[in-house]
This record gives C-alpha cells, sequence and structure tokens, in this order.
C-alpha cells in the first residue's frame, strides 16, 4: 500500500476521487490497475528478499495447476448457470435474448475475470493466507484473511458494500477451502473465482437476466447482487 500510494493519490486527484466517496467505474479502472499491476511485483520483490520461491504463494505453474484452474473455472461458471436456471424455473427471473451481445462480451471479459483472479488469489489466498497460517494457525488465519478481503472492498465502494461483506467473508472461505482442498496450488481457486466473475459480468453486462420482482431478496440478494444480504 505504502508503495502504491505515490501512484494512487495523483491518480487519485486527476480522477476527482475524494474518500470514502464510492468510486465510478471510470474512476475504479485506472486506480484498480495500476494497484493489481504492482501487487505480483511486490510479492515476487518480498519473496527474493526473503529467500523464498515466488511458488511458496501456490500460483499454479506446470499442467497440473492449469488442469485445476480450467476444472474450478468451469465449476465456478456451472454454479452460477445452474443457480440462474432454478431461479428461471420458479419464476424469480427472465432471461432476455441477448445472445449476440454476450457473445462479444465473453472473450474480454474472460480475460478481465482471469487477471483479477490471478492477483486477487496470490495477495489474500497466497501471501496473506501463508503469513496468518504461520502466525496464527490454520483456521485463524483462514478467517483473518477472508475477512480482510470482505473489509477492502469497502475502499472502493464505500459502505454501500456492507451488505456484501458477509458473502464477500463466505467466499473467501470457499477460497481458502480450495486452495486446501488442491494441495495449496491457487489454480482451482484461480480457476472458481474467475468462473463466478466472468459468468455474472457476462449475464450482467449483456443484460441477459430480467429479475421479476417476486423474488425472495434474502435469496436472490438485494439490488440484483448475489453477494448483497439482509
Amino acid at each position: 500500500m505504502i508503495v502504491w500510494l505515490p501512484i494512487a493519490i495523483p491518480l487519485a486527484i486527476a480522477l476527482r476521487w475524494h474518500p470514502p466517496k464510492p468510486l465510478s467505474a471510470g474512476q475504479k479502472l485506472p486506480l484498480v490497475l495500476s494497484l493489481y499491476a504492482l501487487s505480483p511485483l511486490m510479492l515476487w520483490a518480498f519473496s527474493r528478499i526473503e529467500g523464498v520461491p515466488f511458488s511458496i504463494y501456490g500460483f499454479p505453474w506446470g499442467g497440473s495447476g492449469l488442469l485445476s484452474l480450467a476444472i474450478g473455472l468451469s465449476l465456478g461458471v456451472l454454479g452460477i448457470v445452474i443457480l440462474f436456471g432454478i431461479e428461471g424455473w420458479l419464476g424469480w427471473v427472465r432471461w432476455q435474448q441477448n445472445w449476440q451481445k454476450l457473445a462479444r462480451l465473453l472473450l474480454p471479459l474472460l480475460v478481465v475475470g482471469l487477471l483479477v483472479s490471478v492477483v486477487e488469489e496470490l495477495v489474500f489466498r497466497g501471501f496473506l493466507l501463508n503469513q496468518l497460517q504461520h502466525a496464527y494457525g490454520v483456521w485463524p488465519g483462514a478467517i483473518v484473511s477472508s475477512l480482510v478481503f470482505a473489509l477492502l472492498h469497502l475502499v472502493w465502494e464505500g459502505w454501500e458494500a456492507a451488505p456484501q461483506l458477509l458473502g464477500l467473508w463466505l467466499m473467501g472461505m470457499v477460497l481458502v477451502v480450495a486452495r486446501w482442498v488442491d494441495g495449496g496450488s491457487l489454480g482451482l481457486a484461480i480457476g472458481l473465482h474467475a468462473g463466478w466473475i466472468w459468468a455474472m459480468a457476462s449475464l450482467d453486462s449483456a443484460e441477459i437476466i430480467h429479475y421479476e420482482g417476486a423474488n425472495p431478496q434474502w435469496l436472490t440478494g438485494l439490488s440484483k447482487n448475489l453477494l448483497q444480504v439482509e
């Protein structure tokens, strides 16, 4: 964060962002990209200073890691499709026929989803989880790293993100378990995270899903956001 501030402060001034005011999409993108471009470099530098291999953070090198990533990506997308399929069967949502728009968005949103997931998993389920588990144990490390992951979303979205905190924490815990299941590799966690982002962003951007209004918000999320709970 200290290294990023000399980049973030001029950007925030140029973009006319005044924390804790929520960021608009146009303000958020340059700030997020600058931070996410810097984070892997900082982790690599930290690993060199500590004299440990970069692989200690669980980055999925090699064929087995890529296979786990592909499995996670498939499971993430399949889960979202099944969820909305059930909601459609129950009459809570209606599918819009914007398939051409969806097809145009799939590839760029996949790239975005993978980039975001790689960086966030390296930071939260890689570096931060390692440090906390070493200091406090397995489960406290998992709980606290997931809590930090959830709370830091308030930086970008302000208190409007508060209803998402429980959902984000649970999401973080699922991704921690995914790393454990994958033998310490982040491949499965990156794939799941990217699959969720890709599926949700694609459906939202292409305006495929229309809520009918009869859906129980405690199940489907406030403001059409699955992570927001009452």
